[in-house]
């Protein structure tokens, strides 16, 4: 009986991609494909692609022409697949496949025909498909903490954004789905999930005729996992029934990650985004007088076509008034096939470069008074790493998010995967510093 074939994987952009090549890896091994880290050892190399801005695909192709160079069969997927299928195919000899990001569960299938000797491209021209609790995963992330796709694509067309084109229209998964995979998370020993989407706040508007994100985090409050958090929570979906949910939901955590991308009315109706002008300010005083312990993080895009240096200074007075947690700041990347692509007044690069930075150092003294807050404090830290040569243990609060946010420095010894206690004892501008013998910590 001959054995199948090795496959590698190499997995590139967000989290969404994440949960696609975990579930394209839980499929191959379920079908009897060797799975193995190492890309030299692999007959095949799955790479699943990010196609979301220039810089994304950048990588994307670096990661294909170094894989080529050593002359590896590759799979490629996700959203680069999506996007510019011809093209890979023409480009890359070495490519035996091209899958969408609405196909990913018909990998076996493609794998089969590989085999055979075909070149297959499956990809769907407008994607469709929502992994569920049924199908087969092996979780990427660290053992304690897992990612839940609620709801896959989007509905709304902002000027800057490719992404229903990659991923098509939003598409939510039951709320009987949702916790059943929390359930089943939680008996695999998960601390924290982390609820995503495009728009999280939108979820069931498709299936259930409105938003039913206030039911599912309540259901989701009987599961026994402790830490449930939520990114990409749109600003107006965080209703007052929402935000009740959350504080009233022992295991969801107050933090907030909104997607504001701007501040000033005139960029916000460029970018086409579903809500305009000062609304910004109502609803984030609204949630800070409603939830005064939340945690705020943002994202913000500089440099979009016709920004003057009066919309960045809003943006940056935007910035320093509301004294977020987190902020993030991305340039603007133009997209061929997005309305923001052939805008007029675009501007340099240096120029956008600049914006950047100058709001990111005006960020710097706030996240790190916001994380002075903490000195002095014992809080929960999810253990997640131990550095094998100092026996330092890194973690994160309820506070950081995996990957966007701080981290946790701790001394002392705890199971990783484990939620202890420690007494933060110092902080600089992303990162805090503890001990977990609360007995040796002074205060």
């Amino acid at each position: 009986m001959s054995t199948k074939p090795t496959i590698s994987f190499s997995h590139l952009g967000c989290e969404k991609n994440r949960i696609d090549t975990e579930h394209i890896i839980g499929l191959l091994a379920q079908a009897g494909y060797q799975v193995d880290a190492n890309e030299e050892l692999a007959d095949y190399v799955v790479v699943n692609t990010c196609s979301f801005i220039q810089d994304a695909r950048e990588e994307s192709v670096r990661t294909l022409v170094e894989l080529a160079e050593a002359n590896k069969k590759i799979v490629i997927a996700g959203c680069m697949a999506q996007h510019f299928q011809e093209e890979l195919l023409a480009e890359l000899p070495e490519a035996v496949a091209l899958v969408g990001t609405g196909d990913y569960h018909k990998i076996v299938d493609v794998m089969q025909r590989v085999e055979k000797g075909d070149r297959v491209t499956e990809v769907s021209p407008q994607p469709t498909y929502i992994a569920d609790e049924t199908t087969p995963r092996y979780r990427t992330t660290s053992e304690g903490v897992a990612y839940v796709r609620i709801a896959e694509g989007c509905d709304y067309r902002c000027a800057f954004c490719i992404i229903p084109h990659l991923r098509g229209n939003q598409r939510s998964r039951t709320i009987e789905s949702i916790v059943t995979e929390a359930q089943q998370l939680a008996d695999q020993g998960v601390k924290e999930i982390i609820l995503i989407s495009q728009i999280t706040t939108n979820y069931g508007v498709d299936i259930y005729g409105e938003p039913k994100l206030a039911e599912l985090l309540r259901a989701l409050g009987k599961v026994d996992i402790p830490w449930i958090r939520m990114h990409y929570a749109y600003p107006t979906g965080l209703t007052p029934k929402v935000i009740a949910a959350i504080q009233e939901t022992p295991n969801i955590l107050s933090y907030l990650d909104l997607p504001l991308q701007h501040s000033h009315p005139q960029i916000l109706r460029a970018m086409n985004r579903p809500w305009q002008g000062r609304v910004n300010d109502d609803i984030i005083e609204k949630i800070k007088a409603s939830m005064p312990n939340a945690v705020l993080r943002t994202t913000f895009i500089v440099g979009f076509p016709g920004e003057t240096e009066e919309h960045h200074t809003h943006l940056v007075e935007f910035v320093k008034r509301h004294e977020f947690d987190h902020v993030g700041v991305f340039t603007f990347s133009p997209e061929e096939g997005t309305p923001a692509y052939s805008l007029p007044n675009q501007l340099p690069k240096a120029v956008m470069d600049t914006r950047r930075e100058e709001i990111m150092q005006v960020q710097q003294p706030i996240s790190a008074k916001q994380n002075q807050k903490s000195v002095g404090q014992v809080v929960d830290v999810l253990i997640e790493q131990e550095n094998p040569q100092t026996g330092e243990l890194i973690g994160r609060s309820s506070r950081f998010s995996p990957e966007v946010d701080g981290l946790v420095y701790l001394q002392g010894q705890a199971r990783l995967g484990s939620i202890v206690p420690a007494m933060i004892t110092d902080a600089d501008i992303y990162d805090l510093y503890g001990n977990l013998d609360l007995s040796q910590s002074s205060n």
